[in-house]
């Protein structure tokens, strides 16, 4: 399970990319805003993990846009948890789920939706996309930017 924590207690330290989800830390700083319903948004577009049968290396760009609640997960403990999945063997739909759902545990956001948009093995992309629920009213929310497959840029 990643560790949470209240505080920036990462940033400005040397941290080393931790060895696995499972030892992550995500660092939670309070949301100045809580009262506003507006969106943050975190691009992944060189996300790597591990396919769990042969070993080789999976790609994706991952979009996470979020709603906060009373927290927000600050950038660089974010960064070094899904660095953390370099060497971790799981399918896209595992990833990208597992993402999403240790995001909402840690900070309880208003509303989270990932989308993992993963370059083809086999020749087949696979996308993924997940959900809290409806995204509250009057909140913009801007198209997440990943063509569809063609290269993907």
């Amino acid at each position: 399970m990643t560790k949470t924590h209240e505080g920036a207690l990462l940033l400005g330290e040397k941290a080393p990319l931790p060895a696995s989800p499972d030892e992550a830390e995500l660092d939670l700083v309070p949301n100045p805003h809580k009262d506003a319903a507006y969106l943050v948004r975190f691009t992944a577009p060189e996300f790597t993990s591990l396919c769990p049968v042969t070993g080789q290396p999976d790609f994706a760009h991952v979009v996470i846009d979020y709603v906060p609640g009373d927290w927000l997960v600050e950038s660089k403990s974010l960064k070094l948890y899904l660095g953390s999945f370099r060497n971790h063997g799981a399918f896209h739909e595992d990833c990208t789920l597992r993402i999403a759902r240790d995001l909402v545990g840690a900070m309880t956001p208003k509303w989270l939706r990932i989308g993992g948009y993963w370059y083809p093995r086999g020749g087949i992309p696979i996308d993924v996309f997940w959900q809290t629920g409806a995204p509250p009213e009057g909140l913009w929310l801007p198209d997440q930017g990943v063509p569809p497959y063609r290269g993907r840029g």
